[in-house]
């Protein structure tokens, strides 16, 4: 956890954007990655120089020939030049790496240097340099990055730039908690974004898993490498994703530029593990959607083609946790149907956590849901758990502020003993639903549609009691009216 000192100097730096010109929150969040990869570059190739020298084997610096390029001797210069050295020799060499020095870099050929002037250039150099030379002695360094980084992209949920927000991380901290994630698994989000889901996975998997994961090399390569994918479309949400992950110690996480639901992605049986949050609201083009999700419904709403993309990419026995809005549940329509019927019929559908509509607030009010199913091929629903959350541990208006009662910790639990939920009622927040009762209700998975209310019995008066009180109200009036006109008569 970083500490308020930390926290006071990210929001200094971001003020020294905001006062030089640069208030887009992106921009801001793409400009600090920028500089944070460039002051990483020197540190690792530093780290390498070092380690080689111990080893006695060779080592190729990234910057032979190009020394002036590293931070480390540029931030000695004069603003000026420091500025001139930035934008005309640092940034281009960052642009050509080409993923030679790790995933990050394979995403910068289209990355723009927006620093207007030296000065500001100089001032942000100086405050992040002081602030990462701060984390730096600290013991748990690693921890500290990471959750600067999470800091700095948290200042993104407050604008809900270019239409992008942020789940937020008490949902996918739930969402992966019930996934029961273990150090062989592959794991992928589709529509990765700033790749929380996959740093909320791998810090999962360190908290429970240190010395199965980092105490054997074969699991340390695969959670470095091979453990996490995530693609996106966006090429700046890419590298910022990247960096999120590198900054958590996941060394090089394979995140790559790839249109999901179209024929460019062929992954098909691959993981083990989904956990999403994908566009929904959205509609595309037939011609821009693989043939093979057509197949099970044609639709062309992304929220039901994401759900049927799942179901291809993971392998048999794989699980999924994704967010839906709640029209997936009931929706009518022939793709709505079949979606639902072949999660219901054809997998085994496990659970519906319906959350309160306010999650997603400030920047959208839209009521959605975490649906959990295992891909089997050949069916296995027995009984659907629902829970209907009604406090995620924050108020549900535009300010969000944490209030006390959340029902997270009591969904992770009771999913996690099922075998004691087959005792209670429908009135009450989690109930079983048997696959019969969902098949003969078309498939429909709102929990409204199987909640019982509560109705409490109300006693009210007989009219003839409230029409004495009307009348001896009435009277009181008339009498002080008399009372107030005899006054003024004098």
């Amino acid at each position: 956890m970083i500490t308020g000192e930390l926290k006071n100097k990210v929001d200094k730096i971001w003020e020294i954007f905001w006062t030089g010109g640069l208030a887009n929150p992106l921009d801001v969040i793409e400009q600090l990655t920028y500089l944070m990869f460039v002051r990483d570059l020197d540190q690792i190739d530093q780290t390498r120089q070092r380690e080689s020298l111990m080893l006695s084997i060779p080592h190729k610096s990234v910057f032979q020939g190009k020394e002036q390029l590293k931070w480390s001797i540029f931030i000695h210069k004069s603003a000026e030049d420091m500025y001139k050295i930035m934008q005309a020799e640092v940034f281009p060499f960052i642009k050509q790496l080409n993923g030679n020095s790790g995933t990050y870099a394979k995403y910068m050929a289209d990355a723009i240097f927006k620093v207007p002037t030296p000065q500001l250039l100089e001032r942000l150099v100086t405050e992040l340099d002081e602030l990462y030379t701060q984390i730096d002695k600290m013991p748990d360094k690693q921890d500290a990055r990471g959750d600067l980084y999470e800091y700095m992209l948290s200042k993104l949920a407050q604008a809900g730039t270019n239409g992008q927000f942020r789940t937020p991380r008490h949902i996918i901290r739930m969402m992966v908690e019930l996934m029961d994630l273990q150090p062989g698994d592959t794991i992928c989000d589709p529509a990765c974004g700033t790749s929380g889901f996959l740093v909320a996975a791998g810090q999962y998997l360190k908290e429970r898993y240190l010395e199965d994961i980092f105490y054997n090399k074969e699991q340390k390569t695969h959670y470095d490498s091979t453990m996490f994918t995530g693609y996106d479309m966006d090429r700046t949400m890419l590298r910022i994703g990247a960096m999120n992950m590198m900054t958590h110690g996941i060394a090089n996480p394979n995140i790559a530029y790839k249109d999901s639901l179209s024929e460019q992605n062929t992954d098909s049986g691959k993981y083990t593990k989904i956990l999403a949050n994908p566009p929904f609201k959205g509609s595309l083009n037939y011609e821009g959607v693989s043939t093979d999700l057509l197949k099970v419904a044609k639709t062309k709403k992304t929220e039901l083609l994401f759900l049927i993309l799942f179901l291809r990419m993971l392998k048999t026995g794989g699980r999924c946790a994704s967010i839906v809005p709640d029209g997936v549940l009931f929706g009518s329509s022939n793709a709505h149907k079949a979606i639902r019927k072949e999660i219901v019929e054809n997998n085994r559908l496990e659970a519906i956590i319906s959350m309160p509509s306010g999650v997603f607030k400030p920047y959208a009010g839209v009521s959605t849901a975490v649906i959990i199913f295992t891909k089997t091929g050949a069916g296995g629903t027995d009984d659907v758990w629902f829970y209907d959350m009604q406090n995620d541990g924050y108020s549900l208006d535009d300010k969000r502020t944490a209030i006390a009662g959340s029902d997270i910790p009591d969904i992770v639990a009771r999913f996690k003993s099922l075998g004691e939920e087959a005792k209670r009622e429908r009135t009450e927040q989690s109930f079983l639903v048997p696959k019969a009762e969902i098949v003969a209700n078309g498939y429909d998975l709102s929990i409204n549609k199987y909640k019982k209310t509560v109705y409490v019995e109300e006693t009210y008066p007989h009219p003839l009691e409230i029409m004495t009180e009307i009348r001896q109200l009435e009277s009181e009036i008339t009498s002080g009216l008399a009372e107030l006109e005899a006054m003024l008569r004098g």
